[in-house]
């Protein structure tokens, strides 16, 4: 019996300890790891890190380390003291590389605890560069579907969600676009809007504003209605493709495996706050992206089910791991 009484002490001690942690959380400044270049999900995180910052009185730090289609970001943070204080904001191309790579540093399903999803991005754009002699998605098939054709198209790098889904727009459309990978979702959609490319599929955040300026033509948008910033482009099921509906991503916040569950939970609360703030919400859908802040529970069941969703679409693309 006093043994027992000795062992149920230990825990509670534990958990008391665990959830002074949670209170006093942070006390430094914390790291946000964005395993991409900028002009990708660092726009979406540096907004809520902004937010998060003047919530809880501490620096919020977001840090870009692009390579590997995120894969080198994404190990600093698995190998990171699990104590809430190095974090990462990455999109749904985290889960690609699970089915694109032999190989990986890290165990995308272990290494890492989902805290939420910070926003949907809803669909894709279908853009070109104003070069390219396409009014509408259906000029484009037509151009892209004769023998001769040789257009190419940017991507954030291989695995990439934008590459993957380009990749099975050429399965859809039956056409044969080139992949050209770049480091990162800003310098891929400047490539296009340089004319070093002619079309890529992309997350509405960074190529809106190319498109407002007129450096890129939009010709679709995968989401099920229009999206509410180009009012004027078709969706993909408009334009005469209704079997290309891919979803555009999503960026979620995730912490090394064994971070203190009061922590993630905290770091949870504190996010869902910051996303419903109404400054932060209207800059998230000035981005063309929409808040979420789901609890960890629901976050582990969307990624779950998101790992499942994107190996069918890889299978479905024919790409095979490198």
């Amino acid at each position: 019996m006093l043994e027992m009484l000795k062992r149920s002490f230990g825990v509670l001690i534990a958990v008391l300890a665990l959830s002074a942690w949670g209170q006093s959380y942070p006390n430094r400044a914390v790291r946000i790891i964005v395993p991409a270049g900028t002009g990708g999900p660092d726009i979406v995180a540096r907004v809520v890190a902004a937010q998060l910052q003047t919530q809880l009185g501490q620096p919020f730090v977001v840090e870009n380390r692009p390579g590997a289609n995120g894969i080198i970001g994404a190990d600093v943070v698995a190998k990171a003291p699990p104590d809430g204080y190095t974090l990462m904001v990455y999109s749904s191309g985290f889960v690609i590389n699970k089915f694109v790579h032999k190989t990986l540093p890290y165990d995308t399903e272990k290494d890492f605890v989902p805290v939420t999803n910070l926003v949907s991005s809803g669909g894709l754009f279908i853009a070109v560069h104003p070069s390219v002699p396409a009014q509408t998605l259906q000029d484009f098939l037509e151009l892209a579907r004769k023998p001769e054709s040789k257009l190419s198209y940017s991507s954030p790098g291989v695995g990439n969600t934008w590459h993957l889904a380009m990749e099975v727009f050429n399965v859809v459309a039956g056409t044969k676009l080139q992949h050209i990978p770049y480091k990162g979702g800003g310098p891929a959609t400047a490539a296009l809007a340089a004319g070093e490319v002619q079309a890529m599929v992309a997350s509405p955040a960074p190529l809106l504003p190319h498109y407002k300026s007129g450096r890129v033509r939009v010709l679709g948008y995968t989401g099920a209605t229009r999206h509410p910033g180009a009012p004027d482009v078709p969706t993909t099921a408009e334009a005469g493709l209704p079997k290309y509906d891919v979803d555009g991503g999503w960026f979620g916040m995730f912490a090394p495996a064994n971070t203190p569950a009061a922590v993630v939970d905290k770091l949870y609360r504190e996010v869902k706050t910051a996303v419903e703030t109404p400054e932060t919400r209207d800059k998230l859908l000035n981005l063309g992206v929409w808040p979420v802040g789901n609890s960890p529970a629901e976050f582990r069941k969307f990624f779950e089910d998101e790992l499942r969703i994107h190996a069918d679409m890889v299978r479905m693309a024919g790409l095979k791991p490198e």
